[in-house]
């Protein structure tokens, strides 16, 4: 008797479980002009920031690449493919 209360308790929590996630959630309420120029603002910033980080770690890879350029030793002419 113990377990088949268990079962139906299991069983009913499942049901309920899997009836809360088909529950539709009402529509958000429409923004407001002034919400929706702060969003546009926040959208604006965050996009010239990433272009600024963009620009910044282009700028570094460059002066990397040229740093190791001249590091680096010459091929040889029989390496090069060139005669």
């Amino acid at each position: 008797m113990k377990k088949l209360m268990i079962a139906l308790a299991v069983g009913t929590g499942v049901a309920l479980g899997s009836m809360a996630a088909h529950a539709k959630l009402p529509a958000p309420p429409p923004k407001t002009d002034a919400e929706k120029a702060a969003d546009a603002a926040k959208a604006a910033a965050a996009k010239a920031k990433a272009a600024e980080l963009g620009a910044k770690y282009q700028d570094k890879a460059v002066a990397n690449y040229r740093k190791t350029k001249s590091m680096m030793a010459p091929a040889p002419a029989s390496m090069s493919g060139k005669k």
